[in-house]
């Protein structure tokens, strides 16, 4: 892999891991493209570039990270009165709670999912169908009509029961975290706000146990110039793409992506076979 490879797929990463649309799906597509072959090397700087945009959205929701732990840490000793705890404080433990289901899932279905990339394209084409009918049931079902101020722990519960899907590869996690949230009513900001606060615990965990692992890898060092670059434009990019869909959700739904879902699921099915 040179460094254009790299490059390419930092910002493929970047654009594509928070937006609705399977950021594990367009990195095979771009390794097919790009005519990169799997192996130990290539899963170790993917492993790297998503750290970039776990970097990204650390940085892009600092505040309200530092005020949930902080609040949270801070009324540890008012859990016997839940509900009268400050909102930062309730809201540190939906997350957590929201993060359980995915990371058992994440260690219960390790090898399913390692045994589900020997057909990469055609587990991506499922996972892109999928996701395109949750968000426009999403879309038709949800009224839209809570703020994240009003989220409970059957909220939390639910969507964080959602990041199962996006164990496998080709699922998009915002999409099926975002849709779930406005399946329980959530406006459209405020279902993308708790979805990636709830992503940060899950995909640090994610990222910390791989990352254990890829120090293994042959010839690792021989690839440090390219997981550099790879991670500074997935960070960057990853930013950026974050902020856009933010303001884009004030005022627009989920179905341009679920068409675009809905085609790229297609094209990844036909060529599967």
């Amino acid at each position: 892999m040179n460094i254009f490879q790299a490059i390419f797929l930092g910002i493929v990463q970047g654009l594509t891991e928070f937006l609705p649309i399977s950021s594990t799906a367009h990195l095979l597509i771009g390794q097919r493209l790009l005519s990169i072959p799997a192996s130990d090397a290539m899963f170790a700087f993917l492993v790297i570039i998503q750290l970039g945009t776990i970097l990204s959205l650390i940085i892009f929701f600092r505040v309200d990270l530092w005020k949930i732990v902080k609040s949270t840490l801070e009324n540890l000793k008012g859990l016997r009165n839940f509900s009268t705890l400050p909102f930062d404080a309730r809201l540190g433990w939906f997350i957590a709670l929201a993060t359980i289901p995915a990371l058992f899932a994440g260690l219960l279905f390790k090898d399913l999912v390692n045994l589900l990339f020997s057909n990469p394209l055609q587990e991506a084409a499922i996972r892109l169908l999928t996701v395109t009918v949750i968000m426009i049931l999403a879309e038709i079902l949800g009224n839209r009509t809570r703020s994240l101020n009003s989220v409970t722990w059957l909220d939390a519960l639910i969507i964080g029961l959602m990041q199962i899907i996006a164990v496998f590869p080709g699922a998009s996690r915002s999409g099926t975290t975002i849709s779930a949230g406005l399946l329980r009513n959530f406006d459209r900001p405020s279902a993308a706000r708790f979805a990636f606060l709830i992503s940060v615990p899950v995909m640090l965990a994610a990222g910390a146990y791989e990352t254990i692992h890829i120090f293994k890898v042959p010839g690792l060092t021989q690839l440090l110039p390219g997981l550099i670059l790879g991670f500074i434009f997935a960070a960057i990019v990853g930013w950026f793409t974050v902020r856009w869909f933010m303001g884009y959700l004030a005022k627009n739904s989920l179905y341009r992506f679920a068409i675009y879902c809905l085609i790229v699921g297609l094209i990844c099915l036909v060529f599967s076979f």
